[in-house]
């Protein structure tokens, strides 16, 4: 374990608060939504304001990358200066920021943390009880639009970096450290790539991965079970999904005239999504389960140890029961096991009224989220396969897949992994536990090109409203995260070698 003393830390921690928090009010005033282009200068002033605090922080190395295009930004001037609107049309990607730290340890592990400085659309007239960005600090919680989500995950690190060096009496971090902060996972997305836009991030990966070399990736998402029960993600689903387009007659006919002999593409469509699960409720679709990585019998266990409360979560979910794959919990149908979902079902008339039609085209959009093990163009090709089986002669049909997530997962017992567990521990004063993430980001990505394991790190919990009106973080939770984020890379120099 180690020796970073609890108490050099916490009382670094505490005298460098309030100016910690000062800073990072002015950086969650900058409106970075990439989302809309009308901010791409905001993101741009944004990505500047965090590569100079960065150098501020001690980092010899900052730089602005334009996401995937493989150039540097030359280093500007500093962010108050920089105008809030672009006097140039919006470029087509957004920046990302690149830091690093070397440690002088040529044995010392490399360790990259991967975050973003974009944030999601926001307006007062959303339902915000004060202007979402001008933060405003209400019992003792930070509400402004990215306290959460997700600048005061990135930013608590250089706090926490300040804090492990001042407690250990280090000029550098005990590990190469690297950050990699991206600008746009906001951004429209071109097809589907799940919660993640991120359209130009795996180009940027592939083109910088020289740079990005590591022997783990910290990302900051997700967040923890709650207040008083510290938890850490093991695992992220992966999302493919399609648009099945039929088409059956050249034009809508007459149902008197040609209904009950002529094959019908409206319901096709609704036969296709109502032959996706078997009794069970399981997938139906033939080799859609091949190689999925079964839960142990450990995992079950620490699950289940989770204070899950299932009819709180039906409010959450706005929904009168649970339904899934018979032989799972909940949290196991909604975090271990793959699952398929009919999104929606359309085309036809619907209009008022009845209109007494065979439709000529119908359109059937379908999503599947994915587990480790399984391999997404396999998926693919599986679908293509059940749905030309279960098709009548005289249905032409298309099927356009978006673009895919693949699902990761780190082993338990992974040394890295540990590392984060006892860090959240120290900070916390108490067990932690494990989760998993139901949704998809780019952890895969940074997996599959980096070649390092993957662990998830986030201190927000579930009541933070990510995406909502009054967003916001709880302040001494916050400082939970500096205090892990002091101990971690100690921890990781100590038992990190072997986390690749």
């Amino acid at each position: 374990m180690s020796t970073t003393p609890d108490s050099a830390v916490r009382a670094d921690i505490q005298d460098h608060r309030a100016a910690f928090l000062d800073d990072l009010a002015e950086w969650l005033r900058i409106p970075s939504v990439s989302a809309d282009p009308a901010h791409a200068g905001d993101v741009r002033r944004s990505a500047e304001w965090l590569a100079a605090k960065l150098a501020e922080t001690g980092f010899p190395v900052t730089e602005v990358w334009e996401a995937g295009t493989g150039t540097t930004a030359p280093s500007s001037a500093p962010p108050e200066e920089t105008p809030a609107t672009p006097a140039t049309p919006p470029a087509p990607s957004a920046p990302a920021v690149f830091a690093e730290w070397p440690s002088g340890d040529p044995d010392a592990p490399t360790v990259l943390v991967y975050g973003h400085h974009d944030v999601q659309p926001a307006a007062r007239e959303d339902g915000w009880a004060t202007d979402p960005f001008e933060p405003v600090v209400r019992d003792s919680w930070l509400h402004a639009r990215g306290a959460a989500d997700d600048k005061s995950q990135v930013f608590f690190h250089t706090l926490g970096v300040r804090a492990h060096l001042a407690a250990t009496g280090r000029t550098a971090p005990a590990v190469n450290l690297k950050l990699l902060i991206e600008g746009e996972v906001g951004s429209p997305m071109p097809k589907a790539r799940g919660e993640s836009g991120s359209p130009n991030f795996p180009a940027l990966l592939r083109e910088r991965a020289d740079r990005l070399g590591c022997d783990a990736v910290i990302v900051l998402a997700t967040g923890m079970w709650s207040e008083d029960t510290p938890t850490v993600c093991t695992g992220m689903r992966g999302l493919t999904d399609c648009q099945i387009d039929l088409y059956g007659p050249d034009q809508d006919s007459h149902s008197g005239s040609f209904g009950g002999a002529v094959p019908n593409p409206a319901t096709e469509a609704a036969r296709l999504a109502g032959a996706l699960h078997d009794a069970d409720h399981r997938v139906a679709i033939p080799g859609f389960y091949d190689g999925v990585i079964e839960l142990t019998d450990r995992e079950r266990e620490l699950f289940a140890q989770l204070p899950f409360d299932e009819a709180a979560w039906l409010r959450t979910a706005h929904s009168y029961a649970t339904l899934g794959e018979a032989g799972h919990s909940t949290l196991e149908r909604i975090w271990a096991r793959p699952t398929a979902e009919a999104n929606g079902i359309g085309r036809g008339y619907q209009g008022p009224g009845g209109k007494t039609i065979v439709p000529s085209t119908a359109q059937l959009k379908l999503s599947f989220r994915l587990v480790a093990g399984m391999e997404t163009e396999k998926v693919q090709q599986a679908v293509r396969d059940w749905v030309a089986a279960r098709l009548p002669a005289g249905i032409r049909h298309e099927i356009t897949f978006g673009g895919a997530t693949r699902p990761c997962l780190t082993p338990l017992d992974h040394p890295a992994l540990q590392s984060v567990v006892r860090a959240i521990g120290r900070a916390f004063g108490q067990p932690v536990r494990f989760t998993r993430e139901g949704g998809s980001g780019p952890a895969a990505d940074l997996q599959d090109v980096l070649g390092a394991r993957v662990l998830v790190l986030g201190i927000s919990v579930p009541s933070d409203g990510w995406h909502a009106p009054n967003e916001k973080v709880e302040l001494d939770l916050l400082m939970k995260g500096v205090e892990t984020a002091a101990y971690l890379w100690g921890d990781l120099a100590e038992n990190g070698r072997t986390a690749a």
